[in-house]
Formats: C-alpha cells, structure tokens, sequence
C-alpha cells in the first residue's frame, strides 16, 4: 500500500523556489508557513504583483456549483486526475501518470469539491467565486480557504500553498533539492538593507566544494549590492541566482568572512541532502550524551535515524540531544517513530502520539500511537516495514530549537510531554503550528490545505503561539552546528550538567532578529493514514 502524506500562505507553483516567491523573500516579510512571519510564505513578487481575483456576488450569473459545493459530489470519484493538459509517459518510479482528458473545469471542481470534503475550517471559505474567473488551477485554489483573522491579526489559515508533483516526490523519497546546498537565514522583513547569512551548508554540495561556511554574509550576486539593490531588475537577478529553476546556470557570490571578502561561483545542482547528520557521543563526568542534528522528517530519514539511534544504543548513551533547531516537519509517522525510539515501551505503552482532529463532516480517525515499529517509507534507501525500532528508554530528552523549528518537530515536543517524558528545551520560541495536511496531487500539482488539528496523550494542541525554550539562547552562527562550543549545544551540555540556564545566553536580545529562509514545503506535518484513498 502507498502511503498517503498529510503545512501552508498564498499559492504559487514552488520549487526552493520559484522566482515568483524567491523575489518575496527578498522584498517583503508577510505571513509565512508555519504561523513563523515571512518565513515560507507563497505570495506573489512584492514588486510585480498579480492582480487579485475579485469575487462575483452572487446572482444569476453564478452557476449553482459555484456557489454550492455540496451539489459537486465527492472530489475523488468525479474529477480526480481529469486534467486539461493531462501528462504522458511515467513518472520516476516508472508508473504510467494516472491523467486523463478533462477541462480546467474539472480541476477546478476537484479542488472546491475536495475542499468542501477535508478542509478544517471547509464551513468559512467564501461561496462567491465563479469558476469562470479563474484561469488556472492554482490561482483557484489560493481563494479557497478562510479569510478569518487572529486575534493579533495574522490570517487564520497562513498554510496553505502548492508544489510541482514531481519535485515534492524527488524531495521526499529521494531527499533531492535544486540549488547549492545553502540554508540561509535573513533579518525579518526582507527589505533593504538586507542581511543574509549562511547557516547550513550541505556537505557534497556546490557550496561546499566552494568552500563556503556557516556564518558567511551575503554582500553581493553577479557584481549587483545585494544588502541595498531594490530596483525591480536587481531583484530579479537576486531571484534567478538565489533560486535557480534548472541545474546548471551559474552565478558569482561575493560574501563576507571575518570582514574579508570572499568570492566564489556557484553552478545550481540537484543536491541530496542527507537528513541526519553530526551523529555523536559526547563523553562527560555523568555519562555519555548522544548528539545529532535532523532537518527534515522525510522518507529518506527513516533509516538514518534508525541506524543513529542503534549507534547510541550499543555506545550506551544516558542522554540525548537533538538539535531540530531548523527542522520544518514532514511526516507525523517519523515524528512518532522518533518519539519511541527516544522513551521506549515503559512510557509510551497505550499513550497516544497523537490525536488529529478533522471536520465535522469526517468521521473520528484512530490516534498515532507512539509506533515501535518501522512504516518502510519508499525510499533510494528504505527499511523493511515493520521492522522492530531500537530505543533508549529515556525519561528525559534535550531538544535544540529555534523559529525554524516547525509542524512535525513540534509534535515530537508535545508527544513526548503527552508521556510524561521531560523535554528540555534550549534556543528560541517554535514556529507554532499544531495543524497538519495529507497532500493531494492532482494534474502535475499537489496541493496543501489544512486538514486537522493535532492533540497530544493528554488532549493539549494548543501551541499556536510556539513552545518556549527553557533556557533561551540566540543561534550561533559562529561555530559549526554540532560543535560543542556552539552557543546552543554548549547550552545544553551546561544546562545538563548544572540545571540553570547559562547568564551569559539568557535573555540576550538580536538586535536584527533572523529567520530560516525556505519554502513551505519544509515546515509540514504530513499524516499518513492506512486505507486512505491513494492519493
């Protein structure tokens, strides 16, 4: 059985990403994926924007369907896979494309039908949209959600947002990313003066073989002022070298080190990038801590953390930190299995992971439970399903976060303090998003809509505003991740070692605050759900 995925602002078609929302990165800062502002978001170019679809009141221009989801039926069965363009050949697994010959039209009552079926908040879309306005798929789908407000005046729903089929799958099975291997950070906003630095550097990847590093600044591309240029010209050429769309085209960097420039050309590439990383032991005058850094609970991240944890097992490890500090989410299945293999059967025996919480037209589904087995995701490099998980049978556990920690890394939190396992907390506040999706491919595209709620062992969910560290600690961009002189790694071994917070980090306010520069693509909660439809 394939297994079915289940975050999030306005819909554009994305790969890390478009020039559509790479030029917003650059220019503005507005509601972005997992409630983290300007983090992830999908909205149109600041500087060139769409115009808005407006809606048609109601009338007798309108068709019934319109304006009455309920008469389109179920989305599933009637308009699936019919598509105006439909695909030919296979995909990459070798499966012919399941299109057939529809309309737009067809696509787009899937979309208000499939809406009206699984949406969470599905009673508060507007009925006064005519399918005749739109003149694609997507820019459809973006009205079809909430336009309800907090009550500090973000939007409801900041989660809602598209992907190319194809690179979604490549992303998740095979752990495949176009660029150069960059994760960068910006201050909020985005505007001029910018500031980006560089805080990850996937090993193997263009980057690396440039010789660039965590903490490296952003001061120039292609000879053009990045920190200032706003002109729209500018902007665009910031977009095509930051994000390329195809591998192969290259682009010159000038960065800054120490206050010395450093210049380098990078050629875009199809990266893999490994999900673990840093796996370690630390040893200490109270026993051994096992270290390791996860960025994403994708399918290609199921046996490495299996393969981790029996490293830490057979080594003996007494504590564990796992730094999610830039880990926006992915499976729920992995963020269960994680959770067990850190507590064991002791705590987690008949405890809930987690309880999702669908509309009221879905019926009640079966709780995650904390899973003692493997799932045996598709994968370049899978585990048998079923296969028994090691685990420590730790009562506590040390995670390292930070904004960019999202969705999915917040359920293994709240999981874990569903169990009653400590959870100590070193870094900065979570994004904050306790919702999660099963995307849906249809016609090239798979969609993302929020489809529930998420609830713990003892029915907590409600950490829309993020968990708050324990000891609060800025990210140290000056030392490698997994460094143990690293601010936030550092933290924690003191903390464990002393149980107070270190003075010297406590408190200490950014003057620029920065945030993780991704799509929304990477700050997910996906729910897998056996006898789904396939979709």
């Amino acid at each position: 059985m394939s297994p079915t995925f289940s975050p999030p602002s306005k819909a554009v078609p994305v790969r890390l990403i478009s020039s559509a929302l790479a030029a917003l990165f650059v220019l503005a800062g507005c509601g972005g994926g997992g409630g983290s502002p300007g983090v992830g978001t999908g909205s149109p170019v600041a500087n060139t924007p769409t115009a808005p679809v407006t809606p048609t009141p109601a009338g007798n221009s309108a068709t019934p369907e319109d304006l009455n989801p309920n008469l389109l039926g179920d989305a599933y069965s009637n308009y699936w896979n019919k598509c105006a363009a439909p695909r030919t050949g296979v995909d990459a697994n070798g499966k012919a494309f399941p299109d057939v010959q529809g309309t737009l039209l067809d696509e787009l009552k899937f979309l208000r039908a499939w809406t009206n079926q699984y949406y969470l908040w599905y009673n508060e879309v507007p009925n006064t949209y005519k399918m005749a306005d739109f003149k694609s798929a997507i820019t459809y789908f973006d009205v079809l959600k909430t336009p309800a407000l907090t009550a500090t005046g973000q939007a409801k729903d900041r989660y809602h947002f598209t992907y190319p089929t194809a690179e979604w799958e490549a992303m998740q099975t095979q752990g495949i990313d176009l660029g150069y291997g960059i994760t960068w950070s910006r201050n909020t906003g985005g505007m001029a003066p910018r500031t980006w630095q560089i805080t990850a550097v996937e090993p193997g990847s263009p980057a690396a073989a440039a010789g660039l590093l965590r903490g490296d600044l952003l001061t120039k591309i292609d000879g053009i002022d990045f920190v200032n240029a706003s002109d729209a010209a500018s902007i665009e050429r910031f977009n095509l070298a930051l994000f390329p769309e195809t591998a192969g085209s290259a682009h010159r960097f000038t960065l800054q080190r120490g206050g010395v420039p450093v210049e380098v050309t990078m050629t875009g590439a199809d990266v893999r990038v490994a999900p673990v990383k840093n796996v370690k032991i630390f040893e200490t005058a109270t026993g051994k801590v096992g270290y390791l850094t996860f960025d994403t609970f994708n399918a290609v991240s199921e046996k490495q953390l299996i393969d981790s944890f029996i490293v830490f097992r057979q080594a003996g490890v007494t504590d564990l930190v796992i730094d999610i500090r830039y880990n926006g989410g992915g499976l729920l299945y992995l963020a269960s299995q994680l959770a067990y293999m850190v507590s064991g059967p002791a705590s987690t025996d008949g405890k809930v992971f987690e309880q999702s919480q669908y509309n009221d037209k879905l019926p009640r589904e079966a709780p995650l439970p904390f899973r003692s087995t493997a799932w045996g995701f598709a994968s370049s490099n899978p585990v048998p399903a079923g296969l028994p998980l090691p685990t420590l049978g730790l009562k506590r556990v040390t995670v390292l976060s930070t904004a960019g920690t999202c969705s999915a890394s917040e359920s293994v939190i709240n999981g874990l303090r569903g169990a009653d396992v400590e959870v100590i907390q070193i870094g900065g506040t979570t994004c904050g998003k306790p919702y999660g999706f099963r995307p849906v491919p249809n016609c090239g595209t798979t969609y993302f809509s929020v489809e529930f709620k998420s609830v713990n062992n003892k029915g907590f969910g409600d950490f829309t505003d993020g968990f708050a560290p324990t000891c609060q600690v800025s990210d140290d961009l000056t030392r490698p991740v997994g460094d143990p002189s690293e601010g936030l790694l550092a933290a924690a071994l003191t903390y464990r070692a002393t149980q107070a917070c270190p003075v010297s980090t406590t408190g200490r306010a950014r003057i620029a605050p920065m945030e993780i520069v991704r799509p929304q693509v990477k700050e997910i909660a996906i729910r897998t759900t056996p006898g789904a439809p396939a979709r």
